[in-house]
């Protein structure tokens, strides 16, 4: 297909699509021509990885790189694939560590070790679970890492099953990775959504009236 057709069937603006080429996230087309090419399905599905990554994820052009590297992997273990892959989605931490903030990584460590759970010691989430920590103790909460614990639970359910459906598939290395690559940036933001929808949804049961308004409707 040309470049025309990549850009329509991908939701993307030509003048995107070149941009996408010039920064290495979309691999050269076949020439055909002096500045003319064909693209094939390849492309389009790297190109909707992309839009995801960038669009759904929030992702910077650098993360975005970077787990395309990890997509693109065919030597390092599996495992460290997806290692490498959830190091790019971040999400990035900073800030000076003080030391209310290495209490709570030394907490946020001894709890995911309680639970047996293998994760790198460098892992992004495991500083972004601190810093929600701090925070918590910063508004005055007087709580320690457990309060962590029934989302962990739910967690750690829902990434099981995530991981067998992923192993299920089959299909082939670069297939698994971008599969959980996928998953982790879209489901993930399918997560926060529905939470928050829920909390919604139980905040007008309990404070709206509006638990009391359909018991009405279906009272006699």
């Amino acid at each position: 297909m040309r470049i025309s057709e990549l850009g329509r069937r991908g939701g993307v603006p030509v003048p995107t699509v070149k941009f996408y080429l010039r920064e290495g996230l979309l691999p050269p087309g076949e020439a055909t021509a002096r500045n003319q090419a064909d693209y094939g399905e390849e492309h389009l599905r790297r190109l909707r990885l992309v839009r995801a990554l960038l669009e759904v994820g929030g992702l910077p052009l650098a993360s975005v790189r970077e787990v395309l590297a990890a997509v693109d992997d065919g030597t390092t273990p599996l495992h460290q694939v997806f290692g490498r892959a959830h190091h790019a989605l971040g999400p990035r931490t900073g800030g000076a560590a003080v030391e209310d903030v290495l209490q709570a990584r030394r907490d946020i460590d001894a709890f995911l070790a309680t639970r047996g759970w293998h994760v790198h010691r460098d892992a992004p989430a495991r500083r972004a679970l601190a810093d929600a920590l701090v925070a918590l103790r910063r508004l005055g909460r007087d709580v320690d890492a457990e309060v962590f614990a029934p989302y962990a639970v739910l967690a750690e359910s829902l990434a099981e099953r995530e991981v067998a459906h992923i192993g299920e598939q089959g299909g082939s290395r670069a297939d698994l990775v971008e599969s959980m690559v996928v998953g982790t940036v879209v489901f993930e933001a399918a997560l926060v959504a529905l939470r928050r929808l829920a909390q919604e949804h139980h905040s007008a049961l309990r404070w709206s009236g509006s638990r009391r308004s359909k018991r009405a409707r279906r009272s006699p």
